[in-house]
């Protein structure tokens, strides 16, 4: 499964074919088609929406694995996202404009493997960390 964990990061952290249809087959080789993420069916056309968002906003993405963990049909990653902030980032709390600052974002991943495709995702990414970095946020009292 270490090559499955190779080919997921590569397919975040590399630029996706321009081609909607081939940008989706690409999904479709690692992922079923929907997914669930965090409880939520996810179809390979929002997966190319979220990767196309993601490596619009950051470039010089690389994942740096810390840790892995696997059992049958399981596969937990630990692993740092990093790259630089220098496109629109769509958050919940709306737009970060490009900033140019490095970012480093802690991630863990629970995989659900299935015949070969990762079915089920839990993810649980330090987004509250990566905004901080970005200075999308402050604590009240820094602000005021």
């Amino acid at each position: 499964m270490t090559n499955l964990i190779s080919n997921l990061m590569r397919l975040w952290s590399q630029p996706l074919p321009t081609d909607d249809d081939a940008a989706e087959a690409a999904f479709r080789q690692l992922y079923t088609d929907p997914v669930t993420i965090n409880g939520a069916k996810t179809t390979a056309v929002d997966l190319v929406v979220r990767a196309r968002a993601l490596q619009g906003a950051f470039e010089g993405l690389a994942h740096e694995l810390v840790d892995r963990v696997e059992a049958p049909g399981k596969i937990v990653i630990g692993f740092y996202l990093r790259g630089r902030h220098t496109g629109p980032y769509p958050t919940p709390l709306g737009i970060v404009a490009p900033t140019g600052l490095p970012i480093e974002v802690r991630t863990t991943d629970i995989l659900t493997v299935t015949d070969g495709l990762v079915s089920d995702v839990w993810v649980v990414s330090e987004e509250l960390g990566l905004l901080t970095q970005l200075g999308a946020v402050a604590l009240a009292s820094a602000v005021g």
